[in-house]
């Protein structure tokens, strides 16, 4: 996108909803107040007796994800479907995601380490290696939560702080300025 001024703005694209209230939580019965909300269709097949229950209080038909959200019971009622039209331009949301799966990785990609530089005390093919790990005899041990190798990726990410750019209601898109945890495709959460 380019603003008023000419400025370029890199921008990331999801969709939004339309999701359906399919609970609404409050203290007498759950012990909490919140607001249940559900995306994506799925097979009555795939759907238990419990959740198909809930789905038919609130008039839907199955839906594959729900979440819940806290802060908006009263302005909501069951089965009312929030579309893209609760975002404004110019809002600040946070986006709740799962991070793209690297796999197995060495200290430097996983944590940005230098490795051992050039050709300094004799290595020869260590460059990328993690280095001195613990103490000596005493403790004798690998120290819980040093920094070594290991799977990297697949974890869940906020990032807060991105501007709504721009909202196209007839699409159920919305414009985030800035990147979104995950890869094309992926399930998020958008926090006003």
């Amino acid at each position: 996108m380019f603003s008023a001024e000419g400025k370029n703005l890199p921008c990331t694209v999801i969709e939004v909803g339309p999701c359906v209230v399919t609970q609404i939580k409050n203290m007498e019965r759950d012990g909490y107040e919140a607001v249940q909300l559900a995306f994506g269709d799925k097979k009555e097949k795939n759907t238990n007796k419990a959740e198909m229950g809930r789905f038919a209080a609130a008039g839907v038909s199955p839906k594959r994800h729900l979440v819940e959200f806290k802060g908006f019971e009263k302005e909501f009622k069951l089965g009312d479907a929030i579309t893209v039209d609760f975002f404004n331009e110019n809002d600040w949301v946070d986006i709740v995601g799962t991070s793209k799966g690297k796999g197995f990785q060495g200290v430097v990609k996983r944590h940005g380490f230098g490795g051992v530089g050039q050709t300094t005390h004799g290595q020869h093919n260590r460059l990328r290696a993690p280095g001195s790990l613990g103490a000596s005899s005493y403790p004798s041990k690998v120290m819980k939560g040093m920094r070594m190798a290991g799977r990297t990726g697949g974890d869940r990410v906020t990032v807060q702080n991105l501007q709504v750019i721009k909202v196209i209601p007839e699409h159920n898109l919305l414009l985030v300025k800035g990147s979104v945890p995950g890869a094309k495709g992926s399930i998020v959460l958008i926090e006003k």
